[in-house]
């Protein structure tokens, strides 16, 4: 083969660092990354002080959802050079956007498919509806009794979704294959359904689903108060942020038997546990701790959106968001 045969590339490849990067992740990097023009330096390590050198020669960076990237970091990125970071996650919550515009740095997210989230979350209504913790308990101890309260079906209810972006909207579709009466509150009217108000969602409805972006409009959107508003034996599904219930007046009402049930894929105080093996660990007072002990509260660990197809998407998005960064910065 002559030198005018091979495929020699025109430009050469952009740096992108990759932080939090795990096994699947990084093979999916390294397959993808080349028809991007992009080279990949990839760590499974965190953002930190000590990993922040990494980043030298990358103007653009990947980081995960389960690290919070803080002022400091942000500001040591900047003076190695980074100018972009794409986070793989649909928030944003664990970046400080704005002071990280302050020290030139721009930050987006990724969008993938929203079908991980939604049958995930219809799987959790599924589940504590029909008390699937107390069943799998038991069954676990060959106690195969049935048990009381009776299940309850989806056709009989009222489900009130709290933000119908992607997400929800998604959500809103599942339902209405089980003739579920939806009723939905979002500040923007996005979904073919009967729309209302925060409070009169919570009134009507057999279950409300969060799936609200988390920010400082909607942090404790229930809290105690809003809590109350629901129907006795309602249930609450999680799967978009921890910081949108207010979990000590949560508890308070699991532990009254005011509310039916909840499930919750994800819970204020889960950073630093998520994620970890902890059977060896002593958590202390964490709000973690209490919701697992109750038989009407499903825990699961920030995993809805964990499926090989959400996988691609999200690598795939974070490679764009890099590509298209570069190619308007050369363009100005």
């Amino acid at each position: 083969m002559t030198s005018s045969e091979l495929a020699l590339p025109t430009e050469p490849l952009t740096a992108l660092t990759v932080y939090s990067c795990d096994r699947d992740e990084a093979t999916l990097f390294g397959a993808e990354s080349a028809r991007f023009g992009i080279s990949p330096v990839i760590t499974a390590e965190a953002v930190s002080a000590a990993t922040i050198p990494l980043a030298q020669g990358s103007r653009c960076i990947s980081v995960g959802h389960k690290t919070h990237i803080t002022k400091k970091h942000l500001l040591a990125l900047s003076k190695v050079g980074v100018q972009y970071i794409s986070t793989r996650s649909v928030g944003t919550n664990h970046i400080d956007i704005a002071y990280a515009e302050t020290v030139g740095i721009t930050v987006s997210n990724v969008q993938y498919s929203p079908d991980s989230v939604a049958d995930y979350t219809l799987m959790l209504m599924l589940m504590t509806v029909r008390h699937a913790k107390s069943v799998l308990l038991r069954a676990d101890k060959h106690d195969y009794r049935l048990s009381d309260p009776r299940g309850k079906e989806l056709r009989d209810l009222t489900v009130g979704v709290i933000g119908t972006g992607r997400i929800g909207s998604a959500v809103i579709d599942r339902l209405r294959g089980f003739g579920t009466r939806i009723i939905a509150h979002d500040r923007q009217q996005k979904a073919a359904v009967e729309y209302g108000t925060l409070d009169e969602v919570l009134r009507q409805s057999d279950i409300v689903t969060l799936h609200a972006p988390l920010d400082e409009t909607t942090r404790n959107l229930l809290d105690h108060r809003r809590l109350a508003q629901l129907k006795p034996g309602a249930y609450i599904v999680n799967t978009g942020r921890g910081g949108l219930i207010d979990t000590a007046a949560l508890i308070t009402f699991l532990e009254a038997g005011v509310l039916g049930g909840v499930a919750l894929d994800v819970v204020e105080g889960e950073d630093g546990i998520f994620y970890g093996d902890h059977r060896e660990t002593a958590l202390g007072n964490n709000p973690l701790v209490r919701l697992r002990e109750l038989s009407n509260a499903i825990i699961t660990p920030h995993s809805a959106y964990f499926t090989e197809h959400a996988l691609h998407d999200t690598v795939v998005n974070s490679l764009t968001n890099c590509a298209q960064f570069e190619r308007e910065s050369h363009n100005v």
